[in-house]
Order: structure tokens, then C-alpha cells, then sequence
């Protein structure tokens, strides 16, 4: 007894909207089909009619009958999700190899790569770098930190925060900081220039022809920088520094200067002449925490912008070029702005901390 499809009965609205599928030049040719199939079945034709008619095969016919009856005309639209080929790797087969990257590590070396790890599972590099994708781990990197040993970094955190967050009245915060030993650096050959499908070239080799201390005060309200290349790095120069900051800053303003704990910065010397100049105060940062002056944020622009790929002769030229960005920099100066709170870095700190004590 042969079995007999479930007839279709079709609205005006649906009636209409398949006749345009079925007609249609732009649509999709699977669902050009379909809205046919379904026509004919609304028509009273039975499946092995629509089959031949159509050329396909009458299971095909029947699965899309069925389809619209369950839902109309959305059912015809999408095919339906399939279950997808059953991985080869398994469930615990992919833990194993997540903890083996974590926990573990190969013998003769300090971190695993994928071919390594892929030969010690039994598995192929590309299983190895799909699965470390999947879980975001990443062997061959790694960040360094250092946490403050300073038993004063709690208070000197929320002295050099408040300066950036909230400045004292009639007053200027200064972020003040030396960038030592900045090399001359010339190379040996002339590199080749950027051209379309290739970067420009430079030889990995130089040649050194001196350095220079560059000494600098980031103006935190406007971004101005105040700085200074001078032959050495010593109590002396500071003080030059100092005299060069008095004399460019407005003389009816305290000046809050933020520094490092370089030992320049405490000398005896440096100590008589900021009683001189009592509208000077030093903000020293805690130790080990370079991160906090913000004037390390401008050296980095420098050495990105202007120094890293520069190639120099001599000194001089160095600080040509030094000097040629800081006046750039000044004629349209961008401030830094300071947003985290002290209690926020502390949260932080003593979440690393934490860490940091579960593993010793």
C-alpha cells in the first residue's frame, strides 16, 4: 500500500509569495525549487509526479512537503541545521593538552611549541595550534612586572595619584624624568626605501658615536615638555635642569615636580637649592614603579617617533633631532591624562600579589 502525502492547502498571501520565488531571476535557485515543489503539491500532484516533473528525487520532494507543513514558508527559506562531523580530537583529549601547556614543560627547553607539544600528545601541529587558539594560550610570550618592595608605596601611591587626579591650587604638576644614554647610532650601510609590496630596509648592525641624557618635565595641564640635552647625567645638570624649569614655568605658581628616586634627586646640593626655591616641591615615586611617572609615556613616544629608526653621525646630530620633536611636539602639545584611581591600582596589585603567593 503505497503511503499518501498529507495535502497543502495555501493562503492568497502564500499562494502569491511562492509563485514569486518560483519566478523569480535573483533569488536563489534552491529556492526557486522549493517554492515549485510546493505549487505542484498545492496543486494536488503527489510527490512521485513532482519528482519526475521536477527531475529530483521523490525523498527530496517529501522533506520539503514536510518542511512547509511545519514551517510554512520559513521552512522553505533555511536548510535545516546539521549535527556536523564528530571530532576526531576528544573532550579529554583537548584538557590533557590544555593542562600539559600549562603545567608543564618539554625537556631541554622553557616553553612548549606546537610542534613539541603535538609529538607528545599524538597529535598534529595543527590540532596543537587550534586548540591554543581556542583557549588563548600562547607559550612563546611572556610580560615582565615588578612588584614595589617600597614600604612607603601606599602613601607615595596616593600622593603621586592625587597630583594627576586633583592638582593643588595655583599650582603646576610637572612629571620630571632623564632619559640616560640615548645612543648615537649610525648604520653600517645604507638601507633601501618602502615601495609598493616591500617595507623598507635597514642593516641590523650600527655603528655607536657617543650618547646623550636627555632631561625632561611633561607639563601635565597642557602637554608641553620642557627639556634639555646635556653631556652627563649628574647632581649638577639636575640642578641646570631645575634653573631651566624655574625660568620657563610662571613665577606666581608652586610647581609640584614628580621624580624617580635616582640618587641625583636627593643629593645634598639639590636639597640646599629647593630650600632657595620654596615654590618647588620634589613628589618622589615608590620604588620600581617608573610606571607612574608620566613623562615615561612621552620618552616612548620619542623613541618610536624619532630615535628607534633614526640613523646619526655624530652627538650633535642626535640632538638636533631631539630637539626638532620637542619643538614639534610643543607647537600643538597633547596632555596625558591620568585615569586610574589609587584604589583601583591597589586592586590590582593585590590581586597579582595573591597570584603571585598561591604559586611559592
Amino acid at each position: 500500500m503505497s503511503r499518501i502525502a498529507a495535502p497543502i492547502t495555501l493562503s492568497p498571501e502564500e499562494r502569491a509569495t511562492l509563485e514569486t520565488w518560483a519566478q523569480s531571476r535573483t533569488a536563489a535557485v534552491r529556492l526557486a525549487q522549493r517554492a515549485r515543489m510546493i505549487l505542484l503539491a498545492a496543486d494536488g500532484m503527489q510527490s512521485q509526479a513532482i519528482a519526475r516533473q521536477m527531475g529530483i528525487a521523490r525523498p527530496t520532494v517529501q522533506l520539503w512537503r514536510e518542511r512547509f507543513l511545519a514551517r510554512r514558508k520559513e521552512g522553505l527559506q533555511k536548510d535545516a541545521p546539521r549535527p556536523g562531523r564528530i571530532p576526531r580530537i576528544t573532550e579529554r583529549k583537548v584538557r590533557k593538552i590544555v593542562a600539559a601547556t600549562i603545567q608543564t614543560k618539554p625537556p631541554n627547553a622553557t616553553q612548549w611549541s606546537t610542534r613539541t607539544m603535538a609529538k607528545a600528545q599524538g597529535v598534529s601541529e595543527a590540532t596543537v595550534r587550534r586548540i591554543w587558539q581556542l583557549h588563548q594560550l600562547k607559550p612563546h610570550l611572556t610580560k615582565s612586572f615588578k612588584v614595589s618592595r617600597d614600604i612607603n608605596f601606599v602613601a607615595k601611591l596616593h600622593e603621586i595619584v592625587g597630583l594627576y587626579l586633583n592638582p593643588p591650587d595655583h599650582s603646576l604638576v610637572l612629571s620630571v624624568d632623564e632619559k640616560s644614554q640615548i645612543q648615537a647610532l649610525d648604520r653600517t650601510q645604507p638601507g633601501l626605501p618602502m615601495k609598493k609590496g616591500r617595507c623598507g630596509t635597514m642593516t641590523h648592525d650600527y655603528k655607536r658615536n657617543g650618547t646623550t641624557p636627555l632631561f625632561a618635565a611633561l607639563n601635565m595641564l597642557t602637554g608641553k615638555v620642557i627639556g634639555d640635552c646635556m653631556p652627563r647625567h649628574r647632581h649638577q645638570e639636575f640642578i641646570r635642569f631645575l634653573k631651566k624649569i624655574d625660568a620657563e614655568t610662571p613665577q606666581h605658581v608652586a610647581l609640584h615636580l614628580i621624580v624617580d628616586n635616582y640618587g641625583t634627586h636627593k643629593h645634598p646640593r639639590v636639597n640646599q637649592w629647593l630650600r632657595r626655591h620654596p615654590r618647588v616641591h620634589l613628589h618622589f615615586t615608590p620604588t620600581s614603579s617608573s610606571w607612574l611617572n608620566m613623562v615615561e609615556r612621552w620618552f616612548r613616544e620619542l623613541t618610536v617617533k624619532r630615535i628607534r629608526r633614526g640613523s646619526f653621525q655624530s652627538v650633535p646630530e642626535l640632538i638636533t633631532a631631539i630637539d626638532d620633536y620637542l619643538n614639534g611636539h610643543n607647537q600643538q602639545p597633547r596632555a596625558f591624562v591620568w585615569t586610574a584611581t589609587a584604589e583601583s591600582i591597589l586592586a590590582k596589585i593585590n590581586k597579582s600579589k595573591e597570584a603571585l603567593d598561591a604559586l611559592h
